[in-house]
């Protein structure tokens, strides 16, 4: 069974940056992401990234960036200039081969974790 365990959540004023990291208990997946669900929203995506490269949400372009180490199994999140609309439950989700077009969709990750809070304060 593949574990996913995020940390690096917490909070912080408007205009501040975190980095989430999520470690993967194997290798052998394709395609990563990160989604966040924000209290009495659906889970969206934010950024995902796979051996071709990235693809990013329209509202966090320029401010997130995905990235991973093969070496270490782990995947980050840095994020940047964030507001208070950031503010959500963060998970971090793996499977295998996704077509780009679908890697910011929920339904096409079979493996996820538990999830970390941001909380953005303005």
């Amino acid at each position: 069974q593949v574990q996913l365990v995020e940390s690096g959540g917490g909070s912080v004023q408007a205009g501040g940056s975190l980095r989430l990291s999520c470690a993967a208990s194997e290798s052998t997946l394709r395609t990563f992401a990160w989604f966040r669900q924000a209290p009495g929203q659906g889970r969206e995506g934010v950024a995902a990234i796979d051996r071709a490269g990235r693809k990013y949400a329209d509202s966090v372009k320029g401010r997130f960036t995905i990235s991973q180490d093969n070496a270490k199994n782990t995947l980050y999140l840095e994020m940047n200039s964030l507001n208070p609309e950031d503010t959500a439950m963060y998970f971090c989700a793996a499977g295998g081969v996704i077509c780009v077009s679908s890697q910011l969709s929920p339904s096409r990750y079979s493996y996820w974790g538990q999830g970390t809070q941001v909380t953005v304060s303005s």
